[in-house]
């Protein structure tokens, strides 16, 4: 690869990148949601390239943002929970664009664990939060393992919650950069990573955004019919796990969405905060704004809350992508992921599509026009409350979801939006199984990964109580 030959600076793009956490894009006016209040996000999209198939992958935070960090699937970088760290072996986004000559900034939540802050960044504005600087529990996945409180809904309510404070910090944070880099003569690209806490539990929304809502005009989750004893038993595990297998109160339900929604404007206006600092600036000119989100959020829907599942709440997530000198505002249908931001950054860089050594793709032929219809979308998990690995294949409309010791599932999410209606047992199917079947297993061995992540995690639990 030839990351060192010269590309004029003037012709390469400055990148800024806004990352929130736990972010449905079912939660978001631009993404069809009426009642949410999100005008800046709304706004961005407007003029940018709005992907409606975005996925994440993996549903749990420091998986996914890792995966994203590297532009590689978690398995093959052995990071395959919260306790997991980032072997130092493996390059980030960051160094790789510092290489080919980008000034890169880190400011905010990244979730990164362990003693080296940077990761390939050239500096870091603000750090993650202190209680993630170090690792966490190796999770314990056995069958009667529990988290040991549903706070993650019951906690709700208006305040100023210490992830708020911490996020309007990182917010100033950025404007400042941007506003140093809007001065400067330098001609240097620069990428910018900001990262949001929010809207992630506690579900503790300031006031201000709190009062946007009316808890008793808040649409329950509709679990169409579903009960606990009817669902497939990997959620049935997950709801066990979480401490919600049996109905929360309507209450409490209305109460936590309305914290959820107040918490999702909260997060929109500090990403307002900092599209100003680059529209009322020349760096509007040069500037590629992206956001996206680590993972979605299921707010009650299969009556599941958090993430942890391959259901759309949970794996899909906003992504939209504004080009200077390219005409947004356009929707693109095609299955894409994380993996896949890495590559685009190499290439915005002037890299060469096809050099980047991931497993992701660009998305720029996307959105210069040209469609992907059978792109294949990977996910996994191999955290807490699920027992055994957990394996999505998405192509075309066609969602299959694999788990090691289960039966799978199978949906058509066009069809289907809400995946009541499992298709992996009806013979009439048989060939879509197969074929994606076929597709999970060019990727992974389900049951060797599995095996590893087991082993892994076992390690670690050990090596711990040695300490």
């Amino acid at each position: 690869m030839s990351e060192h030959r010269q590309t004029s600076a003037a012709s390469r793009p400055n990148i800024l990148v806004i990352m929130s956490d736990e972010h449905s894009p079912f939660v978001t006016g631009c993404y069809g949601n009426t009642q949410v209040r999100t005008p800046h996000l709304d706004a961005l999209a407007r003029d940018s390239f709005v992907f409606d198939r975005a996925y994440c992958n993996s549903p749990i935070c420091v998986p996914s943002r890792m995966s994203f960090l590297t532009g590689k699937y978690t398995h093959k970088i052995g990071v395959w929970d919260l306790d997991s760290r980032l072997p130092a072996q493996f390059e980030t986004y960051a160094a790789r664009m510092s290489r080919l000559g980008y000034e890169t900034a880190l400011c905010g939540r990244m979730h990164i664990t362990g003693s080296d802050r940077l990761r390939g960044f050239d500096k870091r504005l603000v750090d993650d939060r202190e209680e993630w600087l170090t690792s966490i529990v190796v999770p314990d996945r056995g069958p009667e393992s529990r988290r040991w409180s549903n706070s993650h809904v019951s906690e709700c309510g208006p305040g100023m919650g210490e992830n708020q404070i911490y996020d309007r910090i990182v917010a100033e944070t950025a404007v400042e950069y941007l506003k140093e880099k809007a001065n400067e003569k330098s001609g240097k690209p620069w990428l910018l990573t900001v990262g949001f806490m929010s809207p992630h539990f506690p579900l503790i929304a300031p006031r201000e955004f709190y009062d946007l809502y009316d808890p008793a005009l808040m649409p329950l989750p509709d679990l169409h019919g579903e009960t606990f004893e009817t669902q497939h038993p990997v959620i049935r595990q997950l709801r066990y796990f979480f401490r919600t297998e049996t109905d929360l109160p309507e209450s409490l339900v209305r109460e936590a969405l309305t914290c959820y929604y107040a918490l999702v404007s909260y997060t929109d206006f500090l990403v307002g905060m900092i599209l100003e600092a680059v529209d009322q600036s020349p760096l509007k000119d040069n500037t590629v704004v992206i956001y996206v989100s680590d993972h979605g959020e299921m707010a009650g829907q299969h009556g599941l809350w958090q993430k942890n599942c391959f259901y759309e709440p949970s794996v899909r997530i906003p992504m939209m992508v504004r080009i200077p000198g390219m005409s947004g505002g356009k929707r693109i249908a095609d299955n894409v992921s994380l993996v896949d931001l890495a590559p685009t950054f190499l290439e915005l860089a002037g890299l060469p599509p096809g050099e980047s050594d991931g497993d992701g793709q660009s998305i720029m032929n996307l959105i210069r026009g040209s469609r992907e219809p059978e792109r294949i979308v990977f996910s996994e998990y191999h955290a807490q409350g699920m027992l055994n690995a957990g394996y999505m294949i998405l192509k075309g409309d066609w969602k299959f979801n694999y788990y090691v010791g289960e039966r799978p599932q199978l949906f058509n999410i066009v069809e289907d939006p809400h995946e009541i209606c499992d298709l992996a047992s009806h013979p009439d199917f048989a060939g879509i199984v197969a074929d994606l079947k076929n597709e999970l297993y060019r990727i992974v061995n389900p049951e060797e990964v599995n095996r590893l992540a087991h082993l892994d995690q076992e390690r670690r639990r050990k090596s711990r109580t040695r300490q």
